[in-house]
């Protein structure tokens, strides 16, 4: 992986400064995953679970990359991991109970299995209420960290095994960035790559800013250096990650924004294609839509949230756009590229929402024509402004509109994306077919899915394949 590996003694002072720090701990914490394996009379197992977004799934490999480093191997069933961890997501209320109702599972498991190690992490663990219920209900669990400090994962595992208690170490914010830890990636030739971490838009319906914290980038020397890294290791698409990318570089020393951040990533010789999500159509300039109609790399795929088509609505969001100026925009990148694909977010029943301001959301729905669209339905999350706005709408209500959303947004859809029958697209081959051993599934620039007869040998390269068949959101293609 070309990761920075100091020279450390376990017998010199402790490091102050980072990531040295971390990798004195990574060093002591072997001599402990050592001994663990000499009682157990073999290489003790990890298991590491991530609930959420794209964002923590990169979180998740940082996590298995420090496990792997320290001597524990991974398993994929949990109950017969020696390390479990979830990688927690708050964005709606029913992940919590999944984690609560999954850690009571585990509690039976470690009873069989005292040496078993249990941790939580991720942004429900920024959540206070949940910290209190899981220090008083939930005292088998032995590791509780949050979002701002999982650079500090190793030291923290040194801290279980020599404290043989409950470890619970979660920071309200930060504004470190520490660079250059170990990670180990799920896909050899595609990886997600953060540019910047928290949130400064506190929509109202939304727990991220708070368990996530400010907004702030990295330094883009810091990023290109590790998409130069993963190019060097086979990587041939990354996907830039933040919560609001279009904000990118605000927080830097020497400001840069997001268009500037990717022309020079462009630059990396070796890439092929560029992603990224998540767009804010408030700062979404016409710097970024001139970049992108200019590239090579960057895919013809836009991610871009509207999550309401009311204007009254967008406003009780703090959205800070109006379905005017939303519209504006998507004219404005069409007409700069005809062919990008446009997806988006959507959220039905937010308090107050009429059946004229649910019209205005199918109207925009109808203007734009969207490839595809994530239908939510809104969900209270305690601590949010939204939570205790009045008007809270009936859920027979929700269910009626959100039914009437989906249909529309299907029926769209399936016209939308069989536009590309009979075309020759380059695909990048991902996996065997979960369904049909025979085929592979391969993504396309604009994002869609192209199933076509292959092996194993063709994952991770680029092909050529004819569309033969659209299925509604995949086509049915055949490599030439």
């Amino acid at each position: 992986m070309n990761m920075m590996n100091p020279d450390i003694s376990l017998s010199s002072e402790i490091p102050e400064t980072e990531p040295e720090r971390q990798y004195y701990y990574i060093e002591k914490a072997k001599t402990y995953v050592a001994k663990l394996s000499e009682e157990l009379g073999r290489r003790p197992t990890f298991c590491v679970t991530t609930f959420g977004c794209q964002m923590n799934a990169r979180d998740s490999e940082k996590l298995v990359g420090i496990l792997e480093r320290i001597g524990y191997t991974e398993e994929a069933a949990e109950e017969k991991a020696d390390f479990v961890i979830y990688n927690t997501c708050t964005v709606r209320e029913n992940a919590n109970m999944r984690v609560y109702g999954r850690l009571g599972q585990l509690n039976r498991v470690k009873k069989k299995n005292p040496h078993m190690m249990i941790g939580l992490c991720g942004c429900m663990m920024q959540e206070p209420k949940v910290v209190e219920k899981l220090r008083k209900s939930y005292r088998f669990v032995d590791l509780i960290f949050g979002t701002h400090n999982i650079y500090k994962f190793a030291e923290l595992i040194v801290t279980c095994f020599e404290s043989k208690r409950m470890v619970i170490d979660i920071w309200k914010d930060t504004d470190r960035i520490v660079e250059d830890l170990p990670s180990e990636r799920k896909f050899s030739f595609k990886s997600g790559v953060n540019i910047m971490f928290g949130c400064n838009n506190f929509c109202s319906y939304c727990i991220v800013p708070y368990v996530r914290g400010r907004e702030r980038s990295r330094d883009p020397r810091a990023i290109i250096r590790e998409i130069e890294r993963l190019v060097a290791d086979g990587v041939v698409e990354v996907m830039l990650l933040g919560q609001n990318v279009n904000s990118y570089g605000k927080t830097l020393e020497e400001p840069m924004t997001f268009a500037e951040l990717l022309q020079e990533i462009e630059k990396i010789e070796g890439l092929k294609r560029i992603r990224f999500m998540t767009s804010h159509p408030k700062d979404l300039s016409d710097e970024l839509i001139e970049v992108m109609k200019n590239s090579k790399k960057i895919c013809r795929h836009l991610h871009l949230p509207m999550q309401s088509g009311s204007t009254e609505i967008l406003k009780k969001m703090n959205r800070r756009y109006t379905k005017e100026q939303y519209l504006e925009l998507v004219t404005k990148i069409r007409e700069a590229m005809p062919d990008i694909s446009l997806t988006t977010d959507i959220i039905v029943g937010f308090p107050g929402e009429t059946e004229e301001d649910f019209l205005e959301t199918l109207d925009v729905v109808q203007k734009v024509r969207y490839d595809s669209a994530f239908t939510f339905i809104y969900s209270k999350r305690t601590g949010t402004p939204a939570a205790t706005m009045e008007n809270q709408i009936p859920q027979d209500v929700i269910k009626d509109r959100f039914d009437r959303l989906l249909e529309e947004v299907q029926n769209i859809s399936a016209e939308v994306c069989s536009v590309h029958t009979g075309k020759i697209m380059t695909a990048l081959v991902e996996s065997i077919n979960d369904h049909d051993a025979s085929l592979v599934t391969g993504r396309l620039n604009n994002n869609l899915l192209v199933h076509f007869p292959g092996d194993e040998t063709l994952i991770g390269k680029l092909v050529d394949v004819k569309l033969d068949e659209c299925k509604g959101f995949y086509y049915i293609g055949t490599q030439v």
